[in-house]
Parts: structure tokens; C-alpha cells; sequence
């Protein structure tokens, strides 16, 4: 794999967002549509005038010292004479109360520019997290198999957290900031003479010089600290999520010591940030202070010669320290602002990363007449060097129930991904009705096909919402009718908490029977004409699969059908059961012609009953076992 100089993957195209130095421009410039959302005429007023009420600020800040100064001046002035009094008033006292004034002013409008700009800075973290939700449902089921999920979500957070300083800093400080600047070197001119302006310029060039490169040297350490705290995060939440694998091999000290380690990485890399920081604050400090006693011993000899007063002599090292916040300013702003690009740099990797899955510009909603699915000589392949598909070609009639059966690894569950166009097929097609799957819209197709999965995995929320997925505004008596078809309403209604009673992490608070009783009830909610069962009952013992099969079997009546199916007991009444070997189908027809046959199909069968037959014994045998050699028929644990 080719790598950039920074060490990172090379990419065929421009980042959208990169951290590198050379790019904060581009990238801004990317990021603009956030700052200055073209959408919203009430947020750019709302930027133009935090950015009036900021400027006023610094006006108010900048005329601070004069008045300052003034009292300085004043104070060496005779008391009682009319040239120290202004309308019968010391003058030091007016401009003390001028100085506090000027102060409180830009106290205020700083503050005014926080509450008008807050909306600007929240408006864009909500469109980057908004858009970054949409953008990862539209990747593949590809991008999903191999992401990680804590990793995804602490770049999520970060990123989302980065946008807003570089939104704020970048329109509330940097222009301003290049203002300030500008007028304190007018006030030195005017007031001082060219001398200082060179002795001013230079401080601050070089201030700004060192910042940018030692801010662009902590680039990599920020990036190292960001990688590893996605490291930990995935750890810490995929053995939270696998807690209980955990717990079954008493693996809790390793868990701990590959997350410890990741930690380890993260503690180096923020010590050597924070190292670095201070690093960089004290070589800012030299340089401001070099360039401030040098403008303060020119001071003091014109203070002595008596080419400036004493007043000037504090107004000059007042402005000094005036000029060191923007100074600062500017070395926090570009020091914020990168470090804000390194923390959405991985969020926009993502959001460039191109959907696999794509509607055609063209692309119409499906019409559903019969429906009828077919397969014409289908091949695919998740990888190149192994073929999954080779040729695969048939019919499932509208209102017929076909099964697809085969041994492990023959390529069964992948129809299942064909048909709702997860992947597309690499050669031939997959038609409904007679539409290609690729040329209709996603969204039709979906909605036009149910699932009643191996794995049901349910949200962690209550029985009611996870039915009602099915179909959002379906209401309660629907919910509760399709429970009762689905053969699971007894059971609710006998929970304490009913349908509110929430399923845990994943539905982990159900056996594996209720959660496919809950995934059958959400889909006769969603009644699709369309209806697959992958391998929906191959997870539960003998008796719990005898009991959803007749709701499988209400569910599927009058609907086009396919059932995915490793236990062959559940496909007997099947229209027609394909045998998938291979990637290619060996063997067709019903089930008593198959068993004719004495192929395939036949041997699995064979095997199969004399399982199901060995486990019938032992049903048996444990019924009249009363003294307990065989041991005890282990329960599930109650839903709680």
C-alpha cells in the first residue's frame, strides 16, 4: 500500500478535509457551506453581526489605554487649575470613568457576539452529524461487516466536536484578530514614529513564524493520540458488546490488558502533546518578551529625552500587552483550528468514501404486479479469487413458496442480499416482475420485501417498538395483532411491564424463540409481498422450531416466498427446494421427487432425521429419568 510522506495512506483523490500543511486553505474554503450556510439568511445575519458586535469590541479595547494614558497625563497636571478640569470635573477622574467604560463595552459586545453566534456553531455540528448519520446508512453492507463500531463513534464525536471551533474561530477571531492589528500599528505610527512599528512587525512575524511550524510539527502527535483513543474505544465497546464471550472464558484481565494497552499509546501521545504545548508557549513567550523590552527600553530613553510622556510611556506598554492577546489569539486560533482539522479529518474520510449501492439517475419505484423474483444465471463474488454464485438461475412464482437449501458455505444467504440489492449481482440479473433490482430505487425495492433473519438483533427499547419497525404509524391494536399472529401476545401480556417491557442490548433479555417470534410479528406488520426466511428457525432447538413454524407458515401464505433453510424438516411443504452446492445448483423439484432422486439432498436428509431422531431419544429418556443420571433439561433464564 502506498503511503503518503506523513506516513498515512495515499488517496487517488483530494481529501476533502485534510490536516496536512498547505491544505488549511482548500480545506476551509470546503468548509465554508458550514460557516455561511446558504440556506439560512437568518444565520448569516446572525454571523454578520456577531462579527459587527466583535469588531466593536475590539474598537472599545483599543481606545481602552488611550484613555488610560490620559490619566497618566493628567495626574501630572497642577490640581485646581481649569487645564485639569472638563466641565468642572477632574479630568483624571473622567478618564478613569472613560477607561472603565471602554472596558465594560467590550465585555458586552464580546458576550453578544457568543449569544448570536451559538446558533451558527451548533446549526453546523447538527448538519456535519446529520449528514454523516444519512451518509453511513447509504454505505454497503461491505463497509459495514468490516467497521468498528466504538472507533466510528469516537470519530463521530470528535469530528462533530471539531467543527464548531473551526467554525468559531475561524469567523469570530481571524479576520478580527488581522484588524486589531492593523489599527495599533496606525496608533504607532501616528504616535511614535516607524522605529517601533519595525520593532512591533518583527515581533510578531516572528511569533507567528515559530507558531505555524511548531503547530504543524504537533500535527502528528495529535493524530497518533486520536488514532489510539479510536483504538481503545473499539476495544472497550466490542467487549462490552461480546460481555457475556467474555464472561464464558473468564477473559476479563486480557480484555483489560488490550484496552490498557491502547490506553498506554493514548497517555505517550498526550503527554508528548501537552510536552509539546508548553514547549510552544514558552518559545511564543521569548519572542513576545524579547520584542517587548526592546520597545520599552526605546520608551524610556524618549521618556528621558522628552520626546514622549509618561502617559505614552504606559500606553505603549499597555498596547504591547493588548497586542499580545490577538498575537495570542492568532497562535491559539491556528493552533485550535488545526487541531480541529485533525479531529474531523477521519469524519470526512468517511463522508468521501463513495456508497457501493447506488440509485440509477433514472431509477423508477418498483411496480409490483405479481410479484414474481428471478434469477437469471446470477454469478457473484465477494472477492475475486472465490466465487460465491456460478450461474445460479430461478423462478420464484408470485404467491409460491421456493426453498433453497445446501450445505454451509454454498452460497444460500447471499440471494437473500441480492434481492435486496445490498450487493449487485457481477454478472446477470435479479428481477421482479420483470424489473431489474438495479434499475428500480432502493427504497421501494426494500419496502416491497420482509426479513425474518437467522440472527434477529432488536433495538434496545421496548417489545411495542421493535414490532412497530415494522411499520412506524402502525397503531397499538395493530402492534398487538400482529403479536398474536406471530404467537408471542400471550407472552407479553404476561410480563409485568407488557409491551413496554424493554429487550435489553440487542434483545438480549429474550430467548432466541421470543426474538424471532418479535422479528415475524414486526414483519406481518410490515405485510410485503415479498417474504424471505433466512434460515429464520436454524438457531432454536427442535420444539421452539416446531412452534414458530406454524406462525412462518401464517405469515407467508398468499405471499411470494423464499425460504433459506439448513434444517430441511421446515421446507417439506415447499413449492420447490433448490440445492445450492458449491455456488451452483445441483438439484431441483419438490420434496419427494428430491428424496427419489437419492442425491444430495437425500443424504442431508438422511442425516438430519437420524439427528432429529437421536434427540427424540434423549427427550425420552430425560422425561423417565428420575433419578438424574442424565442430568437436568437446563431452562431459560426469565425475562425480567
Amino acid at each position: 500500500m502506498a503511503l503518503a510522506p506523513t506516513g498515512r495512506p495515499a488517496s487517488s483523490k483530494s481529501q476533502t478535509v485534510s490536516a496536512e500543511e498547505g491544505s488549511t486553505f482548500t480545506t476551509l474554503k470546503n468548509l465554508w457551506p458550514y460557516m455561511w450556510p446558504s440556506d439560512r439568511p437568518d444565520l448569516k445575519a446572525r454571523v454578520l453581526l456577531a462579527i459587527v458586535a466583535l469588531l466593536a469590541a475590539m474598537g472599545a479595547s483599543t481606545l481602552a489605554p488611550l484613555f488610560y494614558s490620559q490619566v497618566i497625563d493628567a495626574l501630572g497636571l497642577p490640581l485646581g487649575t481649569d487645564q485639569a478640569k472638563m466641565l468642572g470635573i477632574s479630568l483624571p477622574i473622567i478618564f478613569a470613568i472613560a477607561y472603565g467604560l471602554g472596558h465594560i463595552v467590550e465585555s458586552g459586545f464580546m458576550q453578544l457576539r457568543d449569544v448570536l453566534f451559538a446558533s451558527v456553531g451548533q446549526h453546523a455540528v447538527r448538519q456535519l452529524a446529520h449528514r454523516t448519520f444519512i451518509h453511513l446508512h447509504h454505505l454497503s453492507l461491505r463497509y459495514h461487516l468490516q467497521r468498528r463500531t466504538g472507533g466510528l463513534s469516537r470519530v463521530i464525536e470528535r469530528g462533530t466536536k471539531g467543527i464548531e471551533t473551526i467554525v468559531r474561530f475561524t469567523m469570530l477571531n481571524t479576520a478580527p484578530t488581522v484588524v486589531q492589528f492593523i489599527i495599533i500599528s496606525t496608533i504607532f505610527v501616528w504616535r511614535f514614529g516607524l522605529p517601533y512599528l519595525a520593532v512591533l512587525v518583527l515581533t510578531v512575524v516572528g511569533y507567528i513564524f515559530f507558531t505555524v511550524k511548531a503547530s504543524n510539527w504537533r500535527i502528528g502527535i495529535r493524530r497518533v493520540m486520536n488514532e489510539s483513543d479510536t483504538e481503545a474505544n473499539s476495544k472497550a465497546i466490542d467487549s462490552l458488546l461480546n460481555f457475556e464471550t467474555v464472561k464464558y472464558f473468564g477473559n476479563e484481565e486480557m480484555e483489560a490488558r488490550r484496552f490498557d494497552d491502547s490506553m498506554a499509546t493514548y497517555e505517550g501521545a498526550a503527554i508528548r502533546m501537552w510536552t509539546s504545548l508548553g514547549f510552544l508557549n514558552f518559545g511564543q513567550a521569548v519572542i513576545f518578551w524579547v520584542g517587548m523590552i526592546t520597545i520599552s527600553i526605546m520608551s524610556v530613553n524618549s521618556v528621558l529625552s522628552g520626546a514622549i510622556t509618561v502617559g505614552d510611556f504606559v500606553l505603549i506598554n499597555m498596547y504591547m500587552m493588548q497586542i499580545y492577546r490577538p498575537l495570542n489569539f492568532i497562535g491559539f486560533v491556528y493552533r485550535e483550528i488545526r487541531q480541529g482539522l485533525t479531529d474531523i479529518e477521519n469524519m470526512f474520510e468517511l463522508l468521501d468514501k463513495d456508497a457501493e449501492i447506488l440509485d440509477k439517475q433514472d431509477a423508477k419505484p418498483l411496480d409490483i404486479k405479481g410479484p414474481n423474483v428471478k434469477f437469471n444465471d446470477v454469478q457473484f463474488h465477494y472477492d475475486p479469487d472465490r466465487e460465491i454464485l456460478k450461474g445460479v438461475s430461478f423462478e420464484v412464482p408470485a404467491g409460491k413458496t421456493i426453498a433453497v437449501v445446501g450445505p454451509s458455505g454454498a452460497g444460500k444467504s447471499t440471494i437473500s442480499r441480492l434481492i435486496y440489492r445490498f450487493y449487485d449481482a457481477i454478472e446477470g440479473s435479479v428481477e421482479i416482475d420483470g424489473q431489474d433490482v438495479r434499475d428500480v430505487t432502493q427504497k421501494s425495492l426494500r419496502a416491497s420485501v420482509g426479513m425474518v433473519p437467522q440472527d434477529t438483533v432488536l433495538f434496545n427499547d421496548t417489545i411495542a417498538y421493535n414490532i412497530r419497525y415494522g411499520r412506524p404509524d402502525a397503531t397499538d391494536e395493530e402492534v398487538m395483532e400482529a403479536a398474536r399472529l406471530a404467537q408471542i401476545a400471550d407472552f407479553i401480556e404476561g410480563l409485568p411491564q407488557g409491551f413496554d417491557t424493554p429487550v435489553g442490548e440487542r434483545g438480549l433479555k429474550l430467548s432466541g424463540g421470543e426474538k424471532q417470534r418479535v422479528a415475524i410479528a414486526r414483519t406481518i406488520l410490515k405485510s410485503p409481498p415479498i417474504l424471505i426466511l433466512d434460515e429464520a428457525t436454524s438457531a432454536l432447538d427442535t420444539q421452539t422450531e416446531r412452534e414458530i413454524q406454524s406462525a412462518l407458515d401464517h405469515v407467508s401464505q398468499n405471499r411470494t416466498t423464499l425460504v433459506i433453510a439448513h434444517r430441511l424438516s421446515t421446507v417439506i411443504n415447499a413449492d420447490e427446494i433448490i440445492v445450492l452446492k458449491a455456488g451452483e445448483i445441483a438439484e431441483r423439484g419438490n420434496h419427494e421427487n428430491l428424496l427419489e432422486q437419492d442425491g444430495l439432498y437425500a443424504q442431508m436428509w438422511n442425516r438430519q432425521r437420524e439427528v432429529d431422531e437421536a434427540g427424540e431419544k434423549l427427550r425420552l429418556a430425560r422425561e423417565t429419568d428420575t433419578e438424574g443420571y442424565l442430568g437436568k433439561n437446563p431452562d431459560r433464564v426469565p425475562t425480567k
